[in-house]
C-alpha cells in the first residue's frame, strides 16, 4: 500500500475594521481585514491557480488556501459579532491558521485538519475571560466551519489593550 501525501497551508488574517472604539456596538467597526499567504503576491485581484504541487503557480492562491483563509475569516467574523452583542470591546484581531491536507494514493485527497490561531486584543481586563470563552459560541456559529467535514480547532489567545 502507498504512503499518502501530506501538504500543509497556512494564511494571515488582520481585522482592519476597528473605526476607533473596537466592537463597541453592532455598528460600531467594519468588517474589512487583508488575508495574505506567505507565498503569495500581494495583489488587489484575486489570482488563482492549484497547489504548487499540482503544477500550480505559488504566485497564485489555490483552492486549499482559499478554503483555509475562508474557515478563518469566517470565525474571525463571527467572533466580532458575538463580542459586539456580548458587549466585549475587540480592540485588535489577528490570525494564523494552518490546515492539513492528506493525499490519497489514487490522486485525490482530503483536509484532515485546520488549526486557528486568533491573537484577539480587548479593551479592559474585565472582558478577557469572556473573550476568550466566546470563541466556543463563533465556531458553532461559523457557516465555513459547519460546511466542512474535517475538524476546525482554535488555538485563541487574549490580552487586554495597553497591558
Amino acid at each position: 500500500m502507498a504512503s499518502a501525501n501530506v501538504h500543509s497551508y497556512r494564511t494571515d488574517l488582520v481585522w482592519t475594521g476597528n473605526l476607533g472604539t473596537g466592537t463597541s456596538g453592532y455598528r460600531a467597526y467594519e468588517r474589512g481585514h487583508e488575508v495574505s499567504a506567505p507565498d503569495a503576491p500581494d495583489v488587489p485581484v484575486l489570482l488563482g491557480s492549484s497547489d504548487p504541487a499540482f503544477r500550480g503557480d505559488k504566485s497564485r492562491w489555490n483552492p486549499e488556501l482559499l478554503l483555509l483563509a475562508a474557515l478563518s475569516q469566517c470565525h474571525m467574523l463571527s467572533y466580532l459579532h458575538v463580542c459586539a452583542v456580548k458587549g466585549v470591546t475587540v480592540t485588535a484581531y489577528s490570525d494564523r491558521a494552518g490546515a492539513t491536507m492528506t493525499q490519497t494514493p489514487d490522486g485525490g485527497g482530503h483536509f484532515t485538519e485546520a488549526v486557528l490561531h486568533p491573537v484577539v486584543e480587548v479593551a479592559d481586563a474585565a472582558s478577557a475571560a469572556l473573550a476568550a470563552e466566546l470563541h466556543e459560541q463563533a465556531h458553532r456559529l461559523c457557516f465555513i466551519a459547519n460546511s466542512v467535514n474535517f475538524p476546525v480547532r482554535h488555538e485563541a489567545s487574549v490580552t487586554v489593550a495597553g497591558g
